[in-house]
């Protein structure tokens, strides 16, 4: 037993603690989270710079997804094939992303929660706009990390010219804490991005008018702009979406009736659920007037058709759909991003600052890149140069050297093994050879060329001798200059940096920018239903049987002496009119039972009938026990503490009480 005792022993609450903190920095840095800088969690990142890799680019052929798949848990991702295959999935769908990363050609998956097919049969490249999001790479923009085995290195982050996390946004649950960050129309979130760049001090609420709100890919509504702004000031907020949706006439002239058309549906919302969701709440008769819903999307865009009763009214159905189903939703925002490699929640602006420094330090190091490359071309060009006007010794010179080292060597006036005593090919012969090697090597030796310059010389084909190449050079190194003095001057004139990276912006702008798929609604979402019902006077008759209806007056039109009338209620089976009287459409009206209960009904919820029509049955409107009979119905326009209600009993029983109490 003492051979197994552990001589290093720890204390196991500490050993844990410590275990499940590396546990949840590993998911939160490394599986959940967004990086601020590129928008990007570690699986889409590695994705994308598979897929660079690959060469598929948005102009190339389709690959299989199973080789992106392949390559991206082979090389980057050493985790199961089927997360990455949902990576790829979610970044081809026009649904899921505002502007989708990946062209994918095949079953990819629907709005209504279909499954993609297998990655065997489904093949992808990049977006165009994924060519912004991966530009630059090759440059030294950004730093590589050994991947998980140290075989291979990957980018820490893609340096992207698109603010990729506000136009695609973000979702994920990490440990003991989450992201949900919505997606931007483009247009807007770069002409934002573009004010911060001319006045880093520019407030909140400046930015709020170039981007008054989330754009999400379904389209639809947000109502309430006073959420809006609290979610960009704190980083955190609650959002009200609805669907689109407009009440039309369907049908020919003697079927005709009401139909909700919806066009767009909520953020994340399942059309196949929710069209069983409202099917449930018709079958429950949660929600009456619905005789049949249809599902008429197609490859135009989604329409979902709910027929309605002859009988209804339409908006307190749609009303009534608002409340119970995904029609209306809410979206709740937490802007949680890793900066610096640390969790954090931002604001609106400190995501939009946060990829503009980023953009400072890849321009930065892309014209550092750049201005080496275009020195050390410079640098080589001068040597041509200078090689060019002393061709007449440096060609004898090449000629008569040993070797290619030794030609070098020459070349950079390392006359170590030069000799006079052989025969040498190519030298005039009015001239002495010894005389013609001193003249050699002080012209060679004034040259001072470096290796660099001497092994270009050495690379340099003959035709380029010739008058027109040399000019070429020329030109060419003209340019190199001009360009030098362009990069230096990038990176030692903060103005010309920033200009550079707006010019980049606007043609990004130029490029993938669109129009706003989402209405943004400033009032909020809790509309009561008169906000939505016109106010007019109605007559409303209510039977002896129970029988309830609401007729606009306008139907009731005054005739001329000599009129014949017309009907104003039908009777059948001994039914007759109880009570008659004029209410509007904002009105309540109380219904008193036999049992001294008391139900109120909202007068637009009365369906709305022809004069000769009997009516709908009020049992059906307000929840009245089947044994329950209908003593008195009284209309109020609402329930005030100023007034009140005078009741006697048969019995001579007398009370009064305060409209207040029924509310």
């Amino acid at each position: 037993m003492d051979n197994l005792i552990d001589r290093n022993q720890v204390n196991i609450e500490d050993e844990m603690k410590r275990s499940y903190l590396d546990y949840a920095m590993s998911v939160i840095i490394g599986r959940a989270l967004p990086d601020v800088r590129d928008g990007l969690k570690p699986v889409h990142r590695r994705v994308l710079w598979a897929m660079q890799e690959l060469g598929n680019y948005y102009n190339r052929p389709y690959k299989k997804s199973a080789r992106v798949v392949g390559d991206t848990i082979g090389k980057y991702h050493p985790h199961g094939d089927t997360a990455v295959y949902d990576t790829v999935v979610r970044l081809a769908q026009d649904f899921s992303l505002r502007y989708p990363l990946v062209d994918g050609q095949g079953n990819f998956g629907s709005i209504d929660g279909d499954s993609a097919a297998a990655m065997r049969y489904t093949e992808v490249r990049m977006q165009r706009l994924t060519n912004s999001v991966l530009a630059d790479i090759e440059k030294e923009t950004v730093d590589f990390q050994a991947n998980y085995d140290e075989s291979l290195s990957e980018p820490k982050v893609l340096p992207t010219r698109v603010p990729n996390l506000l136009i695609n946004g973000s979702e994920g649950i990490a440990v003991g804490m989450a992201t949900k960050i919505p997606p931007h129309n483009l247009g807007e979130i770069v002409d934002a991005t573009i004010a911060v760049l001319n006045d880093p001090h520019l407030p909140i609420d400046e930015l709020l008018k170039l981007v008054p709100g989330p754009d999400f890919p379904t389209g639809g509504f947000i109502y309430g702009k006073e959420e809006i702004v609290s979610a960009y000031k704190t980083g955190r907020g609650i959002l009200k979406l609805r669907a689109k949706a407009n009440i039309d006439l369907i049908g020919g002239k003697r079927s005709e009736r009401n139909a909700i058309i919806v066009t767009e549906i909520p953020y994340q919302v399942n059309k196949a659920k929710l069209i069983e969701k409202i099917a449930q709440l018709v079958h429950v008769k949660k929600v009456e007037g619905i005789s049949e819903i249809r599902d008429e999307t197609n490859r135009e865009g989604i329409r979902v058709v709910i027929e309605l009763k002859r009988d209804a009214v339409p908006q307190v159905v749609l009303n009534k759909l608002y409340k119970l189903t995904p029609l209306q939703t809410s979206f709740g925002i937490i802007s949680l991003a890793i900066v610096d490699g640390q969790p954090r929640v931002l604001n609106l602006k400190q995501m939009i600052e946060a990829f503009v420094d980023f953009r400072r330090e890849v321009v930065r190091r892309r014209t550092e890149f750049e201005l080496r490359k275009a020195q050390a071309r410079a640098h080589i060009l001068e040597g041509l140069n200078k090689a060019i006007d002393a061709l007449d010794y440096i060609i004898p010179l090449i000629r008569n050297s040993g070797s290619v080292d030794e030609a070098k060597k020459w070349l950079t006036a390392d006359f170590e093994t030069i000799s006079d005593k052989k025969k040498w090919r190519g030298v005039p012969t009015d001239i002495a050879l010894d005389k013609f090697i001193n003249t050699l090597q002080k012209v060679i030796g004034g040259l001072e060329l470096s290796e660099i310059q001497a092994q270009a010389i050495l690379d340099l084909q003959l035709r380029r001798l010739s008058a027109l190449e040399r000019q070429k050079i020329l030109d060419e190194y003209e340019e190199i200059i001009k360009l030098i003095n362009e990069l230096e001057n990038i990176l030692n004139n903060e103005n010309v940096l920033r200009q550079v990276i707006i010019d980049e912006l606007e043609e990004i702008r130029e490029m993938f920018g669109d129009v706003r798929r989402t209405t943004i609604i400033d009032a909020g979402v809790e509309l009561n239903i008169e906000d939505l019902i016109p106010d007019e006077e109605v007559a409303i008759t209510v039977t002896k049987k129970g029988y309830v209806k609401r007729t606009p007056i306008a139907t009731y039109a005054r005739q001329g002496r000599g009129g014949k009338g017309r009907f104003g209620a039908t009777a059948k089976n001994e039914d007759f009119v109880r009570h008659l009287f004029i209410a509007s459409t904002h009105d309540y009206l109380m219904v008193f039972t036999d049992d001294g209960q008391v139900y109120k009904l909202r007068v637009h919820e009365i369906p709305d009938a022809l004069p000769s029509a009997r009516g709908k049955a009020i049992v059906n409107l307000v929840s009245i026990p089947s044994a329950r009979k209908l003593v008195a119905v009284l209309p109020v326009r609402d329930f005030s503490d100023d007034t009140y209600i005078l009741m006697v009993t048969r019995k001579g029983v007398i009370k009064t009480s305060s409209l207040a109490d029924y509310q």
